[in-house]
């Protein structure tokens, strides 16, 4: 069973980045990175990717980590920021009930993108 399966498929992708999102733009640490960005958009893109990564049927085509990422640097993108991703997506994961061990697989896989994202 995919990691995407045991989080519940796609109800549970659809409320989760839905979730993850009202908390990241209601977070002032982060919301700021989300200023004149078109969010149904962001939205649809998160979706697919995480859908992607965690083994489910999507085939996700936006860009690379650091592209996707290299206008927020001039931002101030640091870890910390990403820290606050990670943190978000653990939260929203744990209060629609994934089991512990599957928000640590994300959990991972957030981290394996950490470098790119910023850039180095």
């Amino acid at each position: 069973m995919t990691l995407y399966e045991r989080l519940g498929g796609e109800p549970a992708f659809q409320a989760a980045v839905d979730d993850f999102y009202r908390r990241m733009l209601t977070d002032e640490r982060v919301s700021r990175f989300f200023d004149n960005v078109d969010m149904d958009g962001q939205i649809a893109k998160q979706k697919a990717f995480l859908t992607y990564v965690t083994g489910g049927p999507a085939a996700y085509t936006g860009k690379d980590m650091r592209k996707a990422h290299e206008h927020l640097w001039s931002k101030g993108l640091g870890d910390e920021h990403v820290d606050v991703v990670i943190e978000h997506l653990g939260a929203t994961l744990i209060d629609l009930g994934a089991k512990a061990e599957d928000v640590a697989e994300v959990a991972e896989l957030a981290e394996s993108v950490r470098k790119d994202v910023l850039g180095r």
